[in-house]
């Protein structure tokens, strides 16, 4: 049975200039994610990503179809199903006066948990900045402690929303190997991301995503295989971005 099982999920939104009428940020999506993999759902932005995502954290209402993790329905009980994820958003706001370790311990209180602070920085390489304050972390020491606050709870699923975007690309490459790191403990990792190489080098399954709808799902070589623009050869060449740009007609929009 898939850990993160959708059918048929959608999300619809009145126009901006037209309130009377709508359109569906998600439109009639399914999935099926194993449990211990790491899935990405690749597109630029406005593909529907992130309404996605909140929809499985139980942050957006559900319009359409259904979702289940780990066998709990999102729409019907989504308290419950928070008390098994770990999300880390596109942007994160902490209180400036507030280290990094009494943050945790904030966090951890409304889990009701006692947790291992010095532990959980460990496992984003922050140990060392246990008493700093965020607005005292670069950009990727950032990323890395929203990633911690999503382990207060030791969730069985954790999602990532687009974890890299404006980091460097050290402070990439040093995230990429905490996912693997944190996949290899046994963590389902769903992310998302308009980043080729990030969806190509982490995931075991990517689904493209572009205007509302998934246009194609599978391992990213079996995506280059069938879709890349060019036949195919040994050593296999192509890559995830020739996949998109032959799926949807036009490059990733920023």
């Amino acid at each position: 049975m898939p850990i993160i099982d959708v059918e048929n999920l959608s999300k619809k939104y009145p126009l901006p200039d037209d309130k009377s009428k709508s359109f569906f940020a998600v439109d009639g999506i399914s999935l099926k994610i194993e449990k211990g993999e790491i899935f990405g759902i690749l597109g630029p932005n406005g593909a529907g990503k992130t309404t996605t995502l909140e929809m499985l954290e139980g942050l957006v209402d559900i319009d359409g179809g259904s979702a289940y993790i780990d066998g709990i329905d999102v729409k019907a009980n989504p308290y419950a199903v928070k008390k098994i994820i770990g999300v880390q958003l596109q942007a994160n706001e902490y209180f400036d006066n507030t280290s990094l370790d009494e943050l945790l311990t904030l966090f951890g209180a409304l889990y009701e948990r006692d947790i291992d602070v010095s532990d959980l920085l460990n496992k984003v390489d922050l140990l060392d900045k246990a008493h700093a304050k965020p607005s005292q972390l670069s950009g990727g020491q950032k990323q890395r402690f929203s990633i911690s606050c999503a382990l207060v709870n030791d969730p069985k699923i954790l999602f990532l929303d687009e974890p890299t975007t404006g980091l460097d690309p050290q402070a990439k490459r040093n995230l990429w190997d905490l996912v693997l790191e944190l996949n290899k403990s046994g963590k389902t990792i769903v992310l998302t991301t308009h980043n080729m190489e990030e969806a190509e080098s982490l995931c075991r399954r990517i689904a493209i995503m572009d205007h509302g709808k998934i246009i194609a799902e599978d391992n990213p070589q079996n995506l280059i295989l069938k879709h890349a623009p060019e036949p195919p050869v040994a050593p296999l060449h192509g890559n995830i971005e020739d996949v998109f740009l032959t799926l949807t007609g036009h490059a990733l929009r920023d």
